[in-house]
């Protein structure tokens, strides 16, 4: 089964495997899993014979907290696994309780498991979630007393990206806290989020990099030096790995958003989801689209063919726009429970399911 004809969406009543079969290749619900129950984030299985096929997936269970499970086969059978627990918390700490509200972001790398969570702690597993350890040298910055909820009350970790060709180099995004990057397996970090701007904050801290709101930051995996990133104040390329970053100020109808995805191979061609900003918080005109470019941001193209052009609402999240492997195949889902594929880099889409529960994330696998 190739990657490029496998997916799952995380809703808030479950996790739908998506499978593309037959001559006409179309899109349909395969299985379902935690069926009514919140899935925040999940794992899929490597596609490639370095990493681990085990999947992962969080469910925010409420009074139950947060738990996690494990899956061997692709998802037909799970079993509960340790979820990261943060220490006690110091009488008189300052910030946010030392409490895990949600896992927002999974990711592996070089035989370890990455977990970004809200409030703000980076986890790492090196058995695959039989253990958790938190990352003490990001949580004890002082800078991490500095950082906000971006949408939600505390803030939160919700991109990873290790480096393909420096097995100890990572790459983080924040709501809201900007970018941090460790080149040395995660002993030491830097703030590397230099050109963003954030509009929203006091003209005199607006290009303070701690505070920035980094919707989404993604990294193509041909040219790992180059980074997109949908800010909650526009659209910002780096192409020297986060030492600084420029913001693209050519994207039509609104640069506000949350979503991006990159090509594997091609570094200038990205995708977007604008929508309205802040409080309202849909697309523009009640008309969903997709904005691509092709030549790193210079120019876009606005792709509405097959997409709901009059009365849409839906929201496009952070992790609701993903790319397969060959660069032509995209879905797209929302927290009103569309999912649409195309198989043509954007320019045509089929909606797979008006009628999904409120989507949170999307991936191949």
């Amino acid at each position: 089964m190739s990657t490029n004809d496998r997916a799952w969406v995380a809703t808030k009543k479950g996790l739908f495997e998506l499978r593309r079969r037959g001559a006409g290749k179309a899109w349909a619900i395969e299985h379902v899993s935690f069926l009514g129950e919140p899935v925040s984030m999940f794992l899929p299985p490597a596609s490639d014979a370095s990493r681990s096929k085990r999947m992962l997936a969080s469910l925010t269970t409420g009074h139950y907290g947060t738990k996690l499970w494990a899956s061997d086969d692709a998802g037909r059978a799970w079993r509960e696994v340790a979820a990261p627990t943060y220490p006690p918390q110091p009488e008189g700490a300052e910030g946010p309780a030392w409490k895990l509200v949600l896992v927002w972001s999974l990711e592996q790398a070089n035989g370890t498991v990455w977990a970004g969570t809200l409030p703000g702690g980076l986890f790492r597993s090196n058995d695959f979630g039989a253990s958790w350890q938190l990352v003490e040298s990001l949580w004890n910055r002082k800078e991490r007393l500095g950082w906000f909820g971006g949408g939600y009350p505390d803030p939160g970790i919700h991109s990873i990206f290790p480096h393909p060709k420096a097995p100890d180099e990572l790459l983080l995004g924040i709501s809201c806290g900007g970018a941090w990057t460790t080149r040395d397996g995660g002993a030491n970090w830097d703030l590397t989020a230099k050109g963003m701007r954030a509009n929203f904050m006091p003209p005199e801290m607006a290009d303070d990099g701690n505070v920035q709101d980094a919707h989404r930051i993604v990294r193509c995996d041909s040219a790992p030096d180059v980074l997109w990133c949908q800010h909650h104040g526009g659209i910002w390329r780096s192409t020297d790995n986060a030492a600084s970053w420029h913001e693209i100020t050519t994207a039509p109808v609104s640069s506000f958003g949350f979503a991006v995805a990159v090509h594997p191979r091609d570094p200038d061609t990205a995708w977007f989801a604008p929508a309205q900003a802040d409080q309202c918080r849909v697309p523009v005109g009640a008309a969903l689209v997709v904005n691509r470019t092709r030549d790193g941001g210079k120019s876009f193209q606005t792709l509405r063919a097959g997409l709901p052009q009059e009365h849409a609402y839906d929201l496009v999240y952070r992790h609701g726009l993903a790319v397969a492997d060959d660069g032509q195949t995209l879905l797209m889902t929302s927290t009103s429970g569309g999912l649409w594929a195309s198989g043509d880099a954007g320019d045509h889409w089929l909606t797979v399911s008006a009628s999904l529960p409120p989507a949170v994330a999307v991936r191949f696998g």
